[in-house]
């Protein structure tokens, strides 16, 4: 076994840096006998690990291999299954339970016994050791003693802690010595005790040869003795001489203690001076203020450009001096404090200074304004306030000092200006809009007492009265039109396209020339006021006008430091909202007037005022302009709407006359007069799917109001109404291209194709009567069943009867009769939609279709009879065109 522990070492355990420390032969119980070691190993390394290995022969050959390991911290129970009575057999309990057979007794009970000493030792969890004898464990340095080669000086389960640690592996070179040595005795296996004795006695040789070797040195030993003693006495010399020469040192180096005392107190006084220097330097050179610069503060002329630049220079150099950065314990200086309150006070005079001198130039400039607005009452244009900006612009940058010093003083004139130029921008925008509304009504002031009142400019005509008109003839709508707009009623309809014309120019020329103002405006007050317009946008931004939100000023100016406002943008806007707070308003009225005046303005106006919405949010969403114009669009397409809304509603009240022809109904003209005037308006607009979803509403109100009317006539056929109005539609849709109403083009084409073709099929049942019910009654009896060839032997039906009836209906007849049709048609069609050709070719052609049908009834029906109508279908041809002509 000793042999087996020995190569298990080599080859296996020392590769992997481990001892082993005890191995047992074992069998699986209950198994075919596959013998294999158990072995209890420790790590050469710290921390130490203490493993349970499997090892196992090789199928192929006489080396050992490790097969399985288990960490001995995952042992839980050892059970050698019978304390009192000897058993080979034991189990291990791992993750799951070992049951093994050792080849004895004894290699079991040193294999547990081994397990239990390193769990003493190195695991802080305890094994349980279960039918294991006490005496076992108490006899267990006995065993451990077994357990490891008797050339150990110290076994791994002696009594000592430190036995395992003390255990070391021969080297090569030892078992050499030990082979070569034994091989020297022939009895070295045999009898092991005679070569104990053997090498005791040559220990014994070797240990008194080396006794004389150290006895024979004791002479050179006293000689190297005695050499030592003369190096201390040397090195005793050597001391005194060293401590005499720190002796004479030490008073020169208090000495250069002393002198280098003296050098840092110079250096010191003289760093002291340089810093006092600067210091004094920094205070001089950033809180002096020069006199001319106090004297332009002090009395500096604000009214030249010349005096305004010195007086901003010196705010400038006021401003430097006043916001130094003050090192630690400049402010406790008395010089210092005195400068800084000749400064706040230099400060304060020039602000009141400053603030009285601007309020007086606004309240002039105001003045100076006012007084213009005479030359400007005739012409529709605004005043130009160029000139006053320009003025104002020179103060730029001592609005921007008084903003960054006494932000009281600069809110202030702020409020101070938007009271004053929020009047003057009132008179001036109400005086435009006067003359605005003049010239769209073609009035002076004197003549709103015939039909204006107000500043709203509100006609006294309405358009109510045309929604009970009765549907007339064109000639007695007419004379009708003429004498409404004689009794001062006025319809889009009846409106000149020159007055249309007239008013968009005004409208447009309204928002052009508002447009430069509220932007100069603008542009003076960022650059004025020192208000940034270009920050991020706060609001926003929508494609529908209706959700644009005008706001309101939500700031109050007060003194000392502003109220919470999003941004300096918002600033801007609330303080155009104040002085432009006239605007929406006039704006509103203006709007509402040109309604009045024609509801189809409100086609041009929507236009107008999304382009300029437009270009506005192009240029700033968030701005007074775009909010404004946003507002205002609002309600123009409510206008527009409302206008979409009150021609539905007329076609729903139309009233028809019962004792004249229809004709084309007047919604029908109207809603072309609609179409042209918006094709024309909405070329390129930017609004067009709204003018697409107004023409959706209107198309099919108009067809539902065409059924109706039809429905409803009594001097006219129902047919012929439907096709002369549809066709009138067709033609319309056809000549504007609507792309938005390609289906219901095509619905209106089908429509005049099926009433025309049933006008027509109507209409021609009545010059051949008789003829039409007699065939009818043939086609009913072939219908019932009888055959064709035999409807000649029916009594009511036979030849002498058919000869009868086409006997009655000769050329002559004929052409009377369809002369009489052609009368007819001419009664029911109107002049304006010119169908009656078009009707007269179809009649034309379904009689010829109808004489062709009768033939072959014939044919079929009495074959062999020789029976032919009394005129053929060049009679027809010949007859049509001669009536066509006559007439």
């Amino acid at each position: 076994m000793t042999a087996i522990k020995h190569a298990l070492q080599r080859d296996i355990f020392t590769p992997n840096d481990e001892r082993l420390l005890s191995i047992v032969n074992v069998c699986k119980a209950g198994k075919k006998k596959r013998n294999c070691f158990l072995c209890a190993t420790v790590t050469t390394e710290r921390p130490v690990q203490v493993n349970v290995v499997k090892v196992k022969k090789s199928d192929k050959g006489d080396f050992y291999k490790r097969q399985t390991a288990w960490a001995l911290r995952d042992l839980a129970v050892v059970d050698a299954k019978d304390a009192v009575k000897e058993s080979p057999e034991f189990d291990l309990h791992f993750d799951k339970v070992y049951k093994w057979v050792a080849s004895s007794t004894a290699e079991k009970n040193t294999f547990i016994s081994c397990i239990w000493k390193l769990n003493q030792r190195y695991l802080r969890k305890k094994i349980d050791f279960i039918n294991v004898s006490s005496q076992l464990l108490e006899e267990l340095p006995k065993v451990a003693e077994e357990s490891v080669p008797s050339g150990e000086n110290q076994s791994v389960a002696g009594g000592d802690e430190e036995t395992v640690d003390e255990y070391q592996e021969l080297n090569a070179r030892e078992e050499q010595d030990i082979e070569i040595m034994m091989e020297g005795c022939e009895y070295a296996i045999s009898n092991a005790e005679a070569f104990a004795e053997k090498l005791s006695r040559e220990l014994q040789v070797l240990d008194g040869a080396n006794i004389q070797s150290i006895m024979a040195s004791e002479k050179q030993v006293n000689i190297l003795m005695k050499l030592l003693d003369e190096a201390l006495k040397e090195v005793d010399q050597i001391e005194l001489k060293l401590s005499s020469y720190e002796e004479m040192l030490q008073s020169v180096k208090e000495q250069m203690d002393q002198i280098s005392e003296s050098n840092h107190l110079i250096h010191l006084s003289n760093t002291n001076n340089v810093k006092l220097l600067s210091e004094i330097e920094f205070l001089v050179n950033h809180m002096d203020l020069a006199k001319g610069h106090i004297k332009a503060l002090q009395e500096g002329d604000l009214t030249s450009s010349r005096g305004i630049e010195a007086c901003t220079n010196a705010a400038d150099a006021l401003l430097q001096c006043m916001n130094v950065a003050l090192r630690p314990g400049h402010d406790m200086l008395h010089a210092v404090k005195q400068q800084q309150q000749r400064f706040s006070d230099l400060r304060e005079q020039f602000a009141r200074r400053l603030a009285s001198h601007l309020n007086s130039v606004f309240v002039q400039q105001g003045h100076d304004q006012s007084s213009t607005l005479a030359q400007h009452s005739v012409e529709l244009t605004l005043p130009n306030h160029h000139p006053f900006h320009r003025d104002l612009l020179r103060y730029a940058k001592l609005m921007e000092w008084l903003k960054n010093t006494d932000y009281g003083k600069y809110e202030g004139l702020t409020k101070n200006y938007m009271d004053y130029l929020s009047r003057l921008y009132e008179r001036e925008i109400k005086e435009f809009f006067e003359v605005a509304k003049i010239k769209m009504t073609g009035t002076t002031r004197e003549g709103k007492k015939f039909g204006l009142h107000g500043s709203s400019g509100k006609l006294t005509g309405s358009t109510s009265s045309l929604n009970k008109l009765s549907v007339q003839s064109s000639g007695n709508r007419r004379s009708q039109s003429s004498s409404l707009l004689d009794m001062g009623n006025m319809s889009a309809s009846d409106l000149d396209v020159a007055d249309r014309t007239k008013f968009d120019k005004i409208f447009e020329q309204v928002l052009s020339e508002l447009e430069p103002l509220c932007l100069a405006e603008q542009d003076f007050i960022s650059k004025f006021f020192k208000l940034q317009q270009h920050q991020s946008i706060l609001g926003t931004t929508t494609n529908e006008a209706e959700e644009i939100d005008g706001g309101t000023l939500s700031r109050s100016y007060t003194s000392g430091v502003p109220q919470t406002i999003s941004s300096e943008k918002d600033m801007i806007r609330q303080m155009m909202t104040k002085i432009f707070r006239c605007i929406e308003p006039e704006l509103n009225n203006l709007i509402a007037l040109g309604d009045k005046i024609d509801s189809f303005n409100s086609l041009y106006m929507l236009v107008k005022m999304s382009h300029h919405v437009w270009t506005a949010q192009n240029v700033d969403p968030a701005s007074f302009l775009s909010t404004t114009l946003g507002n205002v669009l609002v309600t123009v397409k409510r206008n527009f709407d409302k206008c979409i809304s009150n021609q539905m509603k007329q076609m729903d009240e139309v009233k028809i006359s019962k004792k004249s022809k229809v004709g084309i109904l007047p919604f029908v003209a109207e809603f072309e007069e609609f179409a042209a005037l918006a094709e024309s308006i909405f070329k390129n607009a930017e609004r067009r799917g709204d003018l697409d979803k107004a023409y959706i509403k209107l198309i099919r109100a108009v067809f539902v109001s065409v059924e109706k009317v039809a429905n409803e006539s009594q001097k006219t056929p129902r047919d012929v109404v439907m096709m002369e109005n549809f066709h009138h539609i067709f033609a319309t849709l056809s000549r504007l291209k609507i792309s938005c109403l390609e289906a219901e083009k095509k619905d209106a084409k089908q429509k005049y194709t099926d009433h025309l073709q049933s006008y027509v099929i109507y209409s021609l049942g009545q010059p051949l009567e008789k003829l039409n019910h007699f065939f009818e009654g043939v086609e009913a009896r072939v219908a019932q069943g009888i055959r064709e060839e035999e409807v000649s032997y029916q009594l009511a039906f036979n030849k002498q009867e058919l000869r009868k009836v086409i006997k009655e209906y000769p050329g002559k007849e004929v052409k009377k009769g369809l002369d009489n049709l052609y009368k007819k048609v001419d009664k029911h069609l109107c002049e304006e939609e010119n169908l009656l050709q078009v009707v007269w070719h179809s009649m034309q052609d379904e009689f010829i279709r109808q004489y062709k049908h009768f033939e072959g009834l014939i044919a079929r029906c009495y074959p062999g009879s020789g029976i032919t109508m009394e005129f053929t279908i060049q009679d027809i041809l010949d007859y049509c065109s001669s009536i066509a002509q006559s007439h």
